[in-house]
């Protein structure tokens, strides 16, 4: 059995039937994983838009640091990045010359994924490559908590609570 496909004025394209049915199959199968991959990208994106039912956050403030040390030329121009998990937080002012700073940055995060490790760094804001003064890591708890992270060149302390947002 052949079926015609298609007609032009140079005659008829005649497809026997195994050919036709591996078409059809294909094209059906092609179709499945369409909609399979479709189905995946949206759940994926769902996921990411509402990771957790119960709205908990991270916050991180109260940043100070005591005798940061710079380059040899001058007194260090600090400042912090600060990542929860893979999320990146953002940075703190730069303040000029100060070995013992207080940023008033704070930087809160949604709690996507329980349990990650909150990292600040501390840089020193030079003119071209700036100089990385050290790094804390440390995997978060409930409540709130001062901490103390001794660096490669000083000391810093900050502050960070893991818990509930309630709205009323």
């Amino acid at each position: 059995m052949s079926v015609v496909l298609f007609s032009s004025s140079y005659g008829h394209k005649n497809i026997s039937s195994p050919l036709l049915f591996y078409l059809l199959s294909f094209r059906q199968c092609t179709m499945a994983s369409l909609s399979l991959s479709l189905g995946l990208l949206v759940l994926c994106t769902l996921a990411l838009v509402h990771c957790d039912l119960d709205d908990s956050h991270v916050r991180v403030w109260g940043l100070s640091a005591s005798n940061l040390k710079g380059d040899f030329l001058s007194q260090p121009d600090p400042y912090v990045k600060v990542w929860y998990g893979p999320a990146f937080g953002g940075m703190s002012s730069i303040l000029k010359n100060q070995a013992n700073p207080t940023w008033p940055d704070e930087f809160n995060f949604l709690d996507m994924i329980h349990n990650s490790v909150l990292k600040l760094e501390v840089w020193d804001d030079i003119v071209g490559l700036d100089l990385h003064m050290g790094t804390c890591k440390i995997p978060i708890s409930p409540g709130t908590h001062s901490e103390i992270c001794q660096l490669k060149r000083g000391t810093i302390f900050y502050t960070y609570s893991y818990g509930y947002v309630y709205s009323y």
